[in-house]
């Protein structure tokens, strides 16, 4: 029982402490954000060292140091992202009446280089792996960017909490793009799915051998987390405090309308 409880422990942790973190490093100076960059990009390379060290590495410590790697990983585009330094070519808000393929055109045209990069780092990882016995890293960065592209989705199509208040100031346009709702025809979707992968993963983790028990059981709850955090976007509760407890002081708030749903967004000013 041991050898599932711990991996659930430190996936919780990794995700949690992890998001804080970056949210932390997010709320530095700007001046800052280039510093925050290069060590985010020294500690990618060494996360790809570790990656290929570990890569015939089938030991209960090869799962969650190739679990740590990837999370490692997949945070360098996060930190790039919310830095303002890997987004789009685009920065602009959603155009008035924007609708269809015009609205989601213009959207990805906000993040599109972030797109790139999340995905040439797939490929990265899909190569440095390719018939390894320990494939955890890429195992666990294709998690976080399926159940991350799905969440990008639902809160573009329409989702009840947004998480405007995570979003930094310099990325307040993106706000624009979203939707508020209720429920959206991917939701549904996005959380069976989910589902259906936890169920799975927990399955071929029972009475597997020490390494995959706990590498099924990291991946069983890192997609089981990635899966509350959806229903997190649709229950009428404000949860942002999970992560934004981290934040100094009372920051001020701005609002940015939604051209076309004339909606706000209140999002958070850095003092």
């Amino acid at each position: 029982m041991l050898q599932h409880i711990l991996p659930v422990i430190f996936a919780v942790f990794v995700w949690w402490f992890g998001t804080a973190l970056v949210f932390v490093l997010d709320q530095l100076p700007r001046r800052s954000f280039h510093w925050t960059m290069a060590g985010a990009s020294a500690a990618l390379v060494g996360a790809l060292y570790g990656v290929v060290a570990l890569a015939q590495d089938v030991s209960v410590v090869g799962a969650y140091l190739g679990f740590a790697c990837g999370v490692v990983i997949w945070a360098w585009g996060e930190i790039g992202f919310l830095t303002g330094l890997v987004t789009g070519p685009s920065r602009q808000p959603c155009p008035p009446g924007a609708q269809g393929w015009v609205r989601f055109l213009a959207a990805l045209r906000t993040i599109l280089y972030h797109e790139l990069a999340i995905l040439g780092l797939g490929l990265v990882l899909l190569v440095l792996l390719w018939d390894a016995p320990n494939q955890m890293a890429l195992h666990t960065y294709l998690v976080l960017w399926i159940m991350r592209q799905s969440a990008k989705l639902n809160i573009y199509l329409g989702a009840r909490n947004l998480g405007e208040t995570m979003l930094p100031p310099h990325l307040l346009h993106l706000a624009s793009y979203f939707r508020r709702g209720t429920m959206n025809a991917l939701f549904p979707v996005s959380v069976t799915g989910g589902t259906i992968a936890v169920v799975v993963l927990v399955q071929h983790g029972l009475g597997a051998g020490p390494h995959e028990a706990a590498a099924y059981t990291l991946l069983a709850a890192l997609m089981a987390l990635a899966v509350i955090e959806h229903w997190f976007l649709m229950l009428p509760l404000p949860l942002d405090g999970l992560w934004t407890w981290s934040r100094p002081g009372q920051a001020a708030i701005h609002t940015v309308p939604c051209p076309q749903h004339g909606e706000t967004a209140r999002l958070p000013l850095r003092p």
